[in-house]
């Protein structure tokens, strides 16, 4: 064992089932470790490093910030939130935007704003609606919304006033929704939970119920958002408009930033409402910028749809001749292999043959590269895909 890893597992919270490989440096859609070895990183920081590794636009934009500032309050205007800001809205049909730090404080943003939108009606209007086998973070609101006991068992209790739809099954959500209901939070396409895309009528008729009921449409694309399904926002694939979208993740390519962006129905808080000490710092959203640039302006948006459909299709193949992959699902550079093999050991074969992958739900295995990957290196991760399935 490494001196690195003896140290870590010594002084480091043990929060993370980590890999016993110590990541020394990257470049483009490859990391080495600290003995020089190489891997193919189709796991993208767990769909956070969109423009990959060593990206100039990106590394030339931070390098010159840290030398003009880094951090300021938000007492001020901050010039690059703002602009960043201008690029997520005047490229969406949202109005107004939020930054603080990360996708569980995103979804703590939108929990509460939702309580202020549904209060604002009906002192009793505060029931939240999120969906079974969701995920929407692991603070404490943002778990209370995640509809997976597995990760609430040790907490319990969660927070009162949230109930738990079966996703996909529109009666089920008709159960449980009524005039009291402030807002539906829910993912377009399950990500934790094991890459389930939800079904385009199912979800039209979510927005429908909301209408109805006058509860906001909350969808978490703090995954699913900044390009990862071939467009800006993985809702547009579903034709439907929500109130608040949340995102991380992809928004800062590696460093942290998230965002909560709804429209003027729903721009309910005033000062003291709700605060991020670091969000929307001007590192953060300088990074935000050089990502969103990429994705509208720099053709990465087709590239993503392009390279997106290629990994299905060879994810497709390897479906038909093996038999230990039961289906394969996703969207865009979010795709995910069903198996009926344990998970982790082709993640750990995936590994010592030079590609890092991650698992998602009880039986899948997810590819979130970052967004620049091309089809020759997707036709390496195939490769060692293949080599893997074989020997298991």
């Amino acid at each position: 064992m490494s001196h690195m890893i003896e140290l870590g597992q010594k002084y480091i919270m043990n929060s993370y089932n980590r890999f016993p490989i110590v990541i020394d440096h990257a470049e483009d859609v490859y990391v080495y470790d600290n003995t020089g070895k190489k891997y193919l990183d189709m796991c993208g920081g767990i769909a956070v490093n969109a423009l990959g590794y060593s990206h100039e636009a990106l590394t030339k934009a931070l390098k010159e910030q840290v030398d003009k500032l880094i951090h300021i309050s938000n007492l001020y205007y901050i010039p690059q939130q703002i602009e960043a800001a201008e690029l997520l809205i005047q490229n969406s049909l949202f109005d107004k935007a939020f930054f603080c730090n990360s996708g569980a404080e995103a979804n703590e943003a939108a929990l509460k704003l939702a309580k202020k939108y549904g209060k604002s009606k009906n002192e009793n209007k505060t029931k939240v609606i999120t969906m079974i086998h969701s995920f929407h973070g692991r603070t404490y609101g943002a778990l209370s919304a995640t509809g997976q006991t597995k990760y609430q068992k040790n907490f319990m209790p969660v927070l009162d006033g949230f109930s738990y739809a079966e996703y996909n099954n529109i009666d089920s959500l008709k159960e449980l929704i009524d005039d009291n209901t402030c807002a539906v939070l829910i993912e377009v396409i399950q990500g934790e939970g094991g890459i389930i895309p939800g079904n385009k009528e199912y979800l039209k008729a979510v927005q429908e119920l909301c209408h109805k009921h006058d509860a906001l449409l909350m969808i978490d694309e703090v995954q699913t958002g900044i390009g990862r399904t071939g467009t800006l926002f993985a809702f547009e694939n579903f034709d439907i408009q929500p109130d608040v979208v949340t995102l991380a993740k992809a928004l800062g390519s590696g460093v942290p930033i998230g965002a909560m962006l709804c429209t003027l129905k729903a721009d309910v808080f005033v000062p003291a409402d709700h605060a991020s000490t670091f969000g929307g710092n001007p590192l953060a959203t300088t990074a935000a910028k050089v990502v969103l640039n990429e994705l509208i302006n720099n053709n990465l948006l087709k590239h993503v749809q392009e390279v997106g459909a290629y990994l299905q299709s060879e994810l497709g193949k390897i479906k038909e001749e093996f038999d230990a992959v039961t289906d394969v699902r996703g969207m865009g550079l979010m795709q995910g292999i069903e198996l009926n093999i344990a998970p982790k050991e082709v993640v750990s074969k995936c590994i010592e043959k030079g590609m890092l992958v991650v698992g998602a739900g009880e039986n899948v295995v997810r590819f979130v590269p970052p967004l620049v990957i091309t089809e020759d290196q997707i036709d390496e991760c195939i490769s060692i895909l293949k080599e893997v399935l074989k020997e298991l």
